[in-house]
Formats: C-alpha cells, structure tokens, sequence
C-alpha cells in the first residue's frame, strides 16, 4: 500500500479566453511537468478576433469547439461566461444564464463536468450580488477574480478567489514570489496561484521568461503542480 502524503505546496496556473496561444503554452507546462486550468467562453469559440495593444495587433482567435477535448487534455478546462460579458452589469438571471450555460456547454465539449469560473473582464469584474448569484444559482464551485493576494495562504471565500500573482504586469513578483515558494517549508496547506492570458506572452516576446520561471519551478518533489480544482477543491 502506498501511504506518501501528498506535498503541501501547490503550483497551479489558470489561463483565460480559449486562444489559440493555449496550444504553446499548454506544450510549455507538459515539457516541465506542470497543470493547468484553461477558462472557456463557450459561444466565443472558433471566432476570429485580434486585440491591439502597447500598439501592435495581438491575435485572440479562439480554439475551435471540437478541439476543446484533445487540446485541453491533462488539464482543466473552467467557465469563463458565454460571451465575456461584465456581470455586474448585468440582472440576477443574466448572470446566472451567462455562467451556468457556459458551464453546461463546455462540460459537453470536454466530456466531465466543469466547475471552476474565471470572472471575466479586468476592473470591477464582480460584487458580492454576482458571487452569491453563482454559489446559489450555478454548478460552479470556485471563481478566481484578477485581484492579487501575493500570499500562498488558504482563503474562505472560494468564490471571490484571490491569485498569487497576475504574470504579465508583475513579472518581478511572479519570480520573487517563485523564489520564496521554493524555499519555503510548512506542514500547512500553501497554494500558488498564477494566472493570465496566453495571448499576452506575444505583446513583448516574453515567452522565453515564462519558460524560465517554469524551468525554475519544476521538478521538485515538494511541490504539487495541480490544476485549479486540485489544488482548491480539497477533497
């Protein structure tokens, strides 16, 4: 019988709007070991789109819905709404509609249900209105807002979820924060949380960094890499 205790570190990253930069990335994370949690907009997918900014075109085409299986494979796909809406905007039952279909569409696309939610849009992106509404309206049972706890520590409120760490406007945290989760030694449950968008790795080319962070963080014996629903969710 095997009685190893599972690591009390863990890494997990979530990434957000199914783009097409998913597939290089998600080649990066299973060359060094590593999971993650993919957040969907369902009625978004197979779309072409492209983003401007810091002046140069971005693209944010969006995988196709029957490549969502194969393409997010080993790791975790999760809600990120139908249409990217802001859901403080928006009535009780648009909210729920927006989140729970979003939900129902891509547990079909990915064959197991999904219950994991990334709020969508930057800002204010959520209230304790919209939060309630998905804890008592929806099968989701975790939402990671963009606000950054720089801290590994449990939280409560699993459905106003704070991350470590936002890679792309704190690349000198994300690596200071990595350093700090290798040489830290605890008995008590510790997460590290990274999130962003695969797309924002070609604005400056700086998917080499990324890659070094990754090389800095794998292989360690004391660390669990998870996705979001592992490393949440306890069972």
């Amino acid at each position: 019988m095997n009685d190893t205790k599972k690591p009390n570190k863990i890494l997990t990253f979530s990434y957000d709007d199914g783009v097409l930069q998913d597939k290089r990335l998600i080649e990066l994370f299973d060359r060094y070991g590593m999971k993650a949690t993919f957040n969907l907009n369902s009625e978004l997918l197979g779309k072409p789109h492209s983003l401007t900014i810091d002046g140069k075109q971005i693209a944010h085409d969006k995988i196709e819905p029957g490549d969502v299986r194969s393409v997010y494979a080993g790791h975790e796909v999760a809600a990120h709404t139908l249409t990217h809406p802001r859901l403080p905007t928006l009535p009780d039952e648009e909210v729920i509609r927006q989140v729970e279909q979003d939900r129902k569409k891509l547990s079909e696309l990915c064959g197991y249900e999904v219950v994991g939610f990334a709020y969508p849009c930057g800002g204010e992106n959520y209230d304790g209105r919209v939060s309630s509404l998905i804890r008592e309206k929806t099968g989701i049972r975790y939402c990671r807002t963009i606000i950054s706890s720089h801290s590994f520590d449990p939280q409560e409120n699993l459905y106003e979820f704070k991350p470590s760490v936002y890679h792309n406007g704190e690349w000198d945290k994300l690596f200071s924060l990595g350093e700090e989760f290798l040489s830290l030694s605890t008995e008590e449950r510790k997460v590290f949380y990274v999130w962003g968008h695969s797309y924002e790795f070609d604005i400056h080319d700086t998917w080499g960094r990324f890659e070094e962070f990754l090389k800095m963080m794998s292989g360690k014996d004391d660390i669990l890499y998870a996705t979001n629903r592992e490393a949440l969710l306890v069972p």
